[in-house]
């Protein structure tokens, strides 16, 4: 326990540190966010302090692989596609990317990700088991994309996302530790739990940087890579993965879902997500952001622990942790661009 204390706190440290850097670095380039129509901030903010949780995890990542912590099998592939992920956003972040390539180079880290982890395993849904075969690593790569772009369409306010990443790795860590003995699963969750904490401390509320392309589209790829490894241990830790990361999967869903039906495009700028109108109606980010924490902590983190337990089915877990959130996004209106209109004919 020690020696992983040591590693987890050496992580956040070198976390921290980094992020600093970012920020005097971008402050002195002029690498700043400057607010535009899908913003939630009003006044230009530097960014980028993302990097700093792609290269304390990778060094992490290849410090525990030396010393036969995590297998090299593991390691490399990881290391690989989050370097091509975070790499594109890095470049879209100072130089505008088309959207056609950058997908195309989501769905190639996507490919090493599912390869890696083998697709999806047996599902159970209520009295019925699905093996989606060949099928599965089909789905499973359209899911990895998924919450790989969708914690960049949730990375909108101060905190939310390095809230999101901190709690579902560190509570996701501990049950994969502590259940199930998953030691060199586990400890990937850890660092990129210290990882994203490090940033987290200078982006909450006030943040002093944001995160950058970089590093929300890394942080989703390792979140989804971790979702299917565990998967590979137990069908309850997929549920379990599910259930953490509601928030953001129902807000952003929903939100596309919503659009589309409205004849708006996918990639169009907006903001339209149901904690991005939270935060106006309640005039900052801060009571979001720990709205975010306070349903990790005390709604999905029970459920996921009950699942991966075997007190109750993993489906069925996930039904009654999502209509919480369901409720949430549909009172606070999430994709009503009328709303959005109204809003900022109002400003």
């Amino acid at each position: 326990m020690i020696y992983w204390l040591f590693i987890f706190c050496s992580c956040l440290i070198l976390s921290v540190f980094l992020t600093i850097s970012l920020m005097r670095y971008s402050l002195a380039h002029n690498v700043m966010d400057i607010p535009n129509e899908r913003s939630s901030h009003s006044i230009p903010t530097p960014r980028g302090g993302g990097v700093s949780i792609v290269i304390t995890f990778n060094l992490g990542l290849l410090f525990c692989a030396a010393y036969g912590v995590v297998e090299w099998a593991v390691a490399i592939p990881l290391f690989f596609s989050g370097a091509i992920v975070a790499v594109v956003g890095f470049i879209d972040d100072h130089n505008h990317i088309n959207a056609g390539v950058r997908l195309f180079f989501h769905f190639l880290s996507a490919a090493i990700v599912v390869y890696l982890s083998s697709g999806l395993p047996i599902l159970q849904f209520f009295d019925y088991a699905i093996d989606f075969s060949f099928f599965g690593y089909i789905l499973a790569g359209i899911c990895v994309v998924w919450i790989l772009n969708l914690f960049n369409f949730m990375d909108g306010i101060d905190g939310i996302a390095g809230v999101e990443a901190v709690t579902s790795t560190l509570i996701m860590g501990a049950i994969s530790f502590l259940l199930f003995g998953a030691n060199d699963i586990a400890i990937l969750h850890f660092i990129l739990g210290a990882a994203s904490l490090g940033f987290l401390i200078l982006n909450f509320p006030p943040a002093k940087i944001f995160m950058g392309d970089a590093g929300s589209g890394f942080l989703g790829l390792m979140l989804a890579a971790l979702l299917l490894l565990s998967a590979q241990i137990s069908e309850g830790l997929f549920w379990s993965w599910l259930v953490m990361l509601g928030v953001f999967i129902v807000d952003a869903t929903f939100t596309l879902c919503r659009r589309l039906l409205q004849g708006h495009k996918p990639h169009e700028a907006h903001r339209c997500h149901a904690y991005q109108f939270a935060s106006r109606k309640y005039g900052s980010h801060l009571p979001v952001t720990m709205a975010v924490l306070a349903i990790n902590l005390f709604w999905l983190a029970p459920i996921a622990i009950c699942i991966s337990l075997g007190l109750f089915d993993g489906f069925l877990g996930l039904l009654i942790a999502y209509s919480l959130l369901v409720f949430l996004v549909i009172k606070f209106e999430a994709g009503n661009a009328q709303k959005q209109e109204r809003l900022e004919r109002h400003v």
